[in-house]
Formats: C-alpha cells, structure tokens, sequence
C-alpha cells in the first residue's frame, strides 16, 4: 500500500491547477516532480496564486471541500481603486452571483483593508501600473469557493480584483514560502492546521 503524502505548494501566476498542460498554459507538472497518485485538492484560478494543497489522500479531498465543513480561506487581493466603508462592509455581506449560468447568494464574510501592502512575493509578470489609478490591498475570509467567487464579489461592489493570493486554509499559511515553493508536510500538523 502506498504512503500517503502531503505537500503545501505556492502556486504561481498562469500555472493551471492540474497535472497537464491545456490550451497552451501550464500545468503543474512542468513545476513539481510529485508521484503520479498526488493531485490538488481544490483549485485555484490560472491567474491567481498561493496556496494549493496536493495529496494521494482520498479522504483529505471530501473534508476540505464538503461545504458543511466551512473551513476559512483568507486571500489577499490587490484592487483597483480605494475602498470605502459601505464597499467592504458590502463584501461581508451575501450577495447575489452569477456562477455558471445561475444565481448564487454568498454567505457572509471577513473583509478589510490592509494599512500596508502585506508581505508577499512580487508576481512574475507584475500587474499593469497606471499612476491615475490607485490600487489597495484587502484581505478576505471565506468558508465556500465558488468559481472566482472573490473576483465576482469585489466587481460586484466596483472593486476590481488586480492580483488575487491564496494566504491560508484555516491556520496553514504560505508563511516563508516564495513563489513556486513546494513543502511536504506530516499529516499530524496539516490535520492540526486545517482543524480536521
């Protein structure tokens, strides 16, 4: 039987969450060297960045994904423009989405500005700097996932998301770690850190 493993990874910007390459963008595979029976858990958008958990443990999958579970993840995005009050308490609360050609209302959330940008890795290539235009950092905490949901919500609210960074999943961070960074961790301390 195989060993069950557990890898943190600090996806980059354009790199598709999965194996195989696809319409011309990269998949995981030209960046990690992982046994064949590791896969993501979850996803991440090509244009965003951060944090991605891969497995070979089936079960990991059904409890961070079954929504009932509720775990937080907290991003950080770089917007366009400066966020007033009534746009981020707009961002905590439900609001009405289009996903997939139907209507989903958002559960409540964490949202506020950062006084100072956080302390991440520059993206690779850098976002398009238009000296008119200000851009803020905010961090958001959500318990559910849905397609773009975070770039969505901040549209919804004239708010556009610039740059989006996975930071956590409950208390396991991208601390220390740099773009392209792949850990394995000890199912003790993932458990631990993502309150399994």
């Amino acid at each position: 039987m195989p060993s069950l493993r557990y890898y943190l990874y600090y996806k980059p910007f354009g790199v598709l969450s999965q194996f195989s390459d696809e319409a011309g963008h990269p998949g995981l595979k030209q960046f990690i060297d992982v046994d064949s029976d590791v896969y993501p858990v979850g996803r991440l958008d090509r244009d965003s960045e951060g944090l991605l958990i891969l497995t070979n443990d089936a079960s990991l999958n059904n409890a961070l994904l079954n929504p009932r579970h509720q775990h937080a993840r907290t991003y950080y995005v770089q917007v366009e423009g400066v966020p007033s009050k009534q746009q981020l308490e707009a961002l905590q609360r439900p609001m009405e989405l289009k996903v997939k050609k139907s209507r989903y209302l958002t559960s409540p959330c964490r949202a506020d500005a950062f006084e100072t940008p956080p302390a991440i890795p520059d993206r690779d290539p850098p976002i398009r700097y238009r000296a008119q235009i200000p851009t803020t950092w905010i961090w958001m905490e959500l318990t559910e996932g849905k397609n773009r949901q975070v770039r969505k919500m901040t549209a919804h609210v004239g708010l556009p998301t610039l740059r989006l960074v996975r930071y956590a999943i409950e208390s396991i961070t991208i601390d220390g770690m740099v773009t392209g960074d792949l850990r394995e961790m000890d199912y003790r301390t993932l458990k631990t850190g993502l309150r399994l």
